[in-house]
């Protein structure tokens, strides 16, 4: 395999060195990695396990790249060692804004693996057409440790090793941060760029003939709504979900009134279903935010109430950002939802009964609040610009479930944290966890906490939607 003397290998040797010395690794690794999608090479890099490696073009216009990078990244896949028993669902999901927000990221495996493998043959098909569908993730032949789950009849779920995931979330990590160095550098040296020649500039009265006849003028803007503009108090009219605003009967946009608690107690399966709830809920105002009009009906995934009507806005800023199916990550955004809004939202999430008997929240908010709130002083910090910042990825999972208390542990967890790749900062079990809640709630949210309480049935409905029995047969009996 001819190496040149600065260390460079062309695309094709490299591919067949990543072969030959993870051989014996305990992932299985995929040929093609640098020159098959989804590598980049033309992008300035490729990505080989969970290392960038950089790509060069050398003056006959064949890509290369380091050979000692390449063997680098097959040493740190040698050192990965695979429990196929500790499998995590990877989809299909239900769609959840969130998960691709980050679309610097040109791998985005998750979404990459969940959509393939519903294409028609499945993994099989794809297989025999390598030439045209990619089959490898950052060098890992993923397909050959894809497990696949049908039970009764239903769909199919994928599942894959925690070691591998974890392996491809480091991937992912390390390319977006090479693609925003490569940005920042990009705008540095634009700024250290002569400006061009003034009469290159686009004149300004290129702007103005650009502008439809038909269009106002910028001096005229009334002129642009033909319809009554809404109330100041409501910026915003509420629109059907079929597009149909809601009027009053002189047929002028009526604002959307305040939501006060019509629908209490009700299950979401059933009023969900009944003709005209549609229409009904966008004459509300949003229950959380009060200024937007509603869109849609937030509710309970765990007891299934109908909390409030609720914009788009809110009821994307609540959702958990699930990475799978028990594994949430843990972002910024949940300040806003545990500590400068607080009040507003523990009050939306106990519209719904059951949590509020239980005084507890949703499984999902409740792993989120233990990893954001209660285990706050255990991540770890790094030296900022300005005093000391958390670093890397804060992660939450839970094995069991919220009906099964006893068997149920939370687990929070910092990815990429330069003390420790995956490092467990905490394992909580949910009855130690949910009476944490308990005591910050009644510290935070005092009015919140007073109406919550296995003695607070006033709001229970009559028939209570049956749930899972717990065996240790303790903190059920209201369901």
């Amino acid at each position: 395999m001819p190496s040149r003397t600065d260390g460079l290998i062309t695309l094709g040797a490299a591919d067949a060195l990543w072969v030959e010395v993870t051989a014996g690794s305990a992932v299985p690794t995929a040929s093609g990695a640098l020159t098959r999608p989804p590598a980049h090479p033309r992008a300035g890099y490729v990505l080989l396990g969970g290392r960038v490696v950089a790509t060069v073009r050398a003056s006959g216009g064949q890509w290369s790249v380091p050979e000692a990078e390449v063997r680098r990244a097959a040493a740190e896949l040698h050192a990965v060692r695979i429990d196929r028993q500790d499998l995590v669902r990877i989809g299909p999901f239900r769609a959840a804004p969130g998960q691709e927000r980050d679309e610097e990221t040109p791998l985005r495996w998750r979404r990459r693996l969940t959509e393939e493998p519903r294409e028609p043959g499945g993994p099989e098909r794809a297989a025999r057409c390598e030439a045209v569908r990619p089959y490898h993730l950052a060098g890992i032949d993923w397909r050959r440790i894809l497990v696949e789950r049908t039970r009764d009849g239903t769909r199919p779920t994928w599942w894959l090793p925690r070691a591998v995931v974890r392996l491809l979330d480091a991937a992912e990590h390390a390319e977006t941060r090479w693609v925003r160095a490569a940005r920042t550098r990009r705008a540095s040296a634009a700024a250290t760029e002569p400006p061009s020649h003034p009469r290159h500039a686009p004149e300004p009265s290129h702007h103005s003939q650009a502008r439809p006849r038909h269009a106002p003028e910028p001096s005229h803007p009334r002129q642009a709504r033909p319809r009554q503009a809404p109330e100041p108090s409501h910026p915003r009219q509420a629109p059907d979900t079929d597009g149909r605003r809601t009027t009053d009967p002189e047929g002028r946009t009526a604002p959307p009134r305040p939501y006060n608690g019509e629908l209490t107690g009700q299950v979401y399966s059933v009023l969900s279903r009944k003709p005209g709830t549609s229409r009904r809920m966008a004459g509300w105002a949003c229950a959380v935010c009060r200024t937007a009009p509603a869109a849609v009906l937030d509710h309970c995934h765990e007891h299934g109430y109908v909390r409030a009507p609720v914009c788009q806005s809110c009821n994307t800023q609540e959702r958990p950002d699930h990475l799978y199916s028990n594994d949430i990550r843990v972002a910024n955004r949940y300040t806003r939802l545990f500590h400068t809004d607080a009040d507003h939202w523990l009050r939306h999430w106990h519209r719904c009964p059951g949590c509020r008997a239980r005084t507890t929240l949703p499984l999902p908010h409740l792993a989120a609040w233990t990893a954001h709130t209660a285990c706050r002083s255990l991540r770890p910090t790094h030296p900022a610009s300005r005093g000391r910042a958390p670093c890397g990825v804060l992660r939450v999972s839970w094995t069991g479930s919220q009906n099964a208390p006893r068997s149920c542990l939370l687990t929070v967890a910092v990815d990429f944290c330069p003390s420790g790749e995956h490092r467990v900062l905490a394992r909580v079990p949910y009855r130690e966890a949910a009476e944490r809640f308990r005591v910050w709630l009644a510290e935070t949210a005092p009015a919140v906490a007073a109406a919550a309480g296995p003695d607070r049935l006033d709001g229970l409905p009559a028939e209570i939607r049956p749930v899972i029995a717990d065996t240790s047969g303790e903190g059920l009996a209201l369901f």
